[in-house]
């Protein structure tokens, strides 16, 4: 393996990305990729894809800036969320404990039920992980979001909207490092809070390959999506690309490719 601080200076000096990269990971080379731009152009609007292919030891991005621009994660940021329950004991059991329904009426209609963990991440309901949330606390979630060396670590802004609203911004390299840990398992927490968080996180399959990925979407209550995020890895047979994305939702059709983009960016880099 390449050490950290080999791989941060190869990726600030081949690609003029901010001094990031992932953390216990090797990889030799680095690349932008103008095609994967073209996919938000075509769209008519802009974003950023970064891919890393791990067998390959590779990362890949549409750009030299946005890449690593720190944003709110939005709704991504119930990955660590949903470990830290665990890890917590705030759940124990992520198809058997339930979150009851508040009875406030929301627009959007999935969430106006009662979920459990599973359920909850797969229609993206924030209310249940803002209970989530204040139940961890700020120290514990502090805590966590430190040993996770999570994006700028900073969760001011409330304890249930700091990923929302508040003071935590992450960059889609910073994404990458975080899922990549899941992925592997090896994260500063007990494998079965890592296993049960992966087994839960949604699947989209595409042919023979499977993605697990969560969404994010900023201003999503109040009908102006600003900023769509996607993140998570895809495994075709023993081959695995771990990846980031976010785009600019300037129209209520972008809400929607976010996944198309992601499977066409992987379809660029990968041939999912």
């Amino acid at each position: 393996m390449i050490n950290r601080r080999h791989a941060l200076g190869l990726l600030a000096a081949t690609t003029l990305l901010p001094a990031r990269a992932l953390a216990n990971v090797s990889y030799q080379r680095s690349e932008f990729r103008d095609d994967l731009a073209k996919r938000f152009f075509d769209l008519g609007t802009v974003g950023t894809f970064v891919g890393y292919k791990v067998d390959d030891y590779l990362i890949i991005a549409s750009d030299k800036v946005r890449s690593g621009e720190g944003r709110l994660p939005a709704s991504t940021f119930k990955i660590p969320n949903s470990i830290i329950a665990l890890e917590t004991g705030v759940v124990e059991d992520p198809d058997k404990d339930v979150f009851k329904w508040d009875g406030v009426t929301r627009s959007i209609e999935p969430w106006n039920k009662d979920h459990t963990l599973r359920s909850a991440i797969a229609v993206s309901a924030v209310p249940v992980y803002q209970e989530i949330a204040r139940r961890i606390g700020q120290e514990r979630m502090q805590k966590y979001v430190d040993l996770f060396d999570y994006g700028n670590r900073d969760i001011g802004g409330g304890i249930d909207q700091f990923w929302l609203t508040g003071n935590l911004r992450i960059d889609p390299m910073q994404q990458i490092d975080f899922v990549d840990r899941l992925r592997r398992g090896v994260l500063p927490v007990s494998k079965r809070s890592q296993e049960l968080t992966r087994y839960i996180l949604p699947v989209t399959k595409v042919g023979d390959a499977t993605i697990r990925a969560k969404s994010g979407l900023l201003g999503a209550e109040q009908g102006k999506p600003s900023l769509g995020w996607m993140v998570g890895w895809a495994e075709k047979g023993s081959q695995q690309t771990v990846f980031a994305m976010n785009m600019d939702c300037k129209e209520q059709s972008h809400i929607a490719a976010r996944m198309t983009v992601v499977q066409q960016c992987l379809a660029d880099i990968v041939a999912i």
